[in-house]
């Protein structure tokens, strides 16, 4: 098998393990509450993470780096997974998957947004069109089509996970200004999310033992969203001849998750949830577009 093909292979498996997270999420949080399904999970993937640096012989790099290294890992772990999938769960447990997972997408508009804030980048008017179409979507989404009458079905759930996209984004904004190695950066930031869970749950919560069906869950979760898909994917970015190839197989993940929470979780899919997540993705490929076209621009200008 050629780069490509295995490019296109690591990349489909991933895309279709992401596919049924959702789904995932929902029947977990029926036998555990989002703290302790999350303690769970993060366990679960910070084992794996923990093989696959063994596996990669990556010890020599924890060891080299510095301290703060180890205070940016502290930071991201805070930001993701302990702040960014406490309220993400709590935004399943209180909407149906096929909400919370379109709402979930629109953190790449949001970026955007925090990019023109923090970062003082440009804004233009692709960027305001591309906003505009994917918080439309939104709106139907979290509204299952009455945008009229502005009744919303969970304001809260709603609230929670479009704020969890603003975590999701504020993690990938200091993420990519930090270039060591991605699989040993996120080992890191699942053991310090980890400890911050362990404490959290200590001082404000109660750590309760899941049945089987609530700890093959939060195995699967920490495997198949937080730990090996994640791996993967990078392998399938390396292994592409250009990532564009294979980064847009990430745009079938929202409309193949619908099916798979039709068929396992057993929710009627609502017009309003396909007509919004429609438009949610178009506006991230219509902001995505106008990011490439920009690049392309500067390139030429430069030279």
């Amino acid at each position: 098998m050629n780069k490509q093909k295995l490019a296109y292979t690591y990349g489909i498996v991933t895309v279709l393990l992401w596919a049924t997270v959702a789904s995932a999420f929902k029947i977990s949080l029926t036998y555990l509450d989002p703290l302790n399904l999350l303690l769970y999970s993060s366990a679960f993937s910070t084992l794996i993470l923990f093989f696959i640096v063994q596996f990669q012989r990556k010890w020599k790099l924890l060891k080299s780096y510095s301290k703060n290294d180890y205070k940016n890992s502290a930071l991201l772990g805070f930001l993701n997974p302990f702040l960014y999938y406490a309220v993400l769960f709590e935004a399943y447990s209180l909407l149906p998957a096929q909400e919370a997972q379109p709402l979930n997408q629109i953190w790449a508009i949001v970026l955007s947004l925090l990019s023109i804030l923090l970062l003082k980048q440009k804004i233009r008017f692709s960027n305001i069109f591309a906003i505009f179409v994917s918080f439309f979507g939104v709106l139907i989404v979290s509204t299952q089509g009455n945008i009229f009458a502005l009744n919303f079905s969970n304001p809260i759930g709603a609230a929670l996970a479009l704020g969890s996209t603003i975590i999701w984004s504020l993690f990938w904004i200091y993420n990519v200004k930090d270039e060591r190695d991605d699989v040993t950066k996120l080992f890191l930031n699942f053991a310090f999310g980890l400890i911050y869970l362990f404490i959290f749950m200590l001082a404000l919560s109660k750590i309760v033992v899941p049945n089987t069906f609530g700890l093959l869950g939060a195995a699967y979760i920490g495997f198949f969203e937080m730990g090996i898909t994640f791996v993967a994917w990078l392998k399938a970015l390396r292994l592409s001849e250009t990532t564009a190839q294979v980064s847009n197989l990430i745009y079938l993940v929202p409309f193949l998750s619908l099916i798979v929470i039709y068929f396992t979780i057993g929710e009627t899919i609502l017009p309003s949830t396909i007509i919004g997540l429609i438009l949610i993705v178009s506006g991230v490929l219509l902001q995505k577009r106008a990011a490439s076209h920009q690049r392309k621009k500067s390139n030429l200008t430069s030279q």
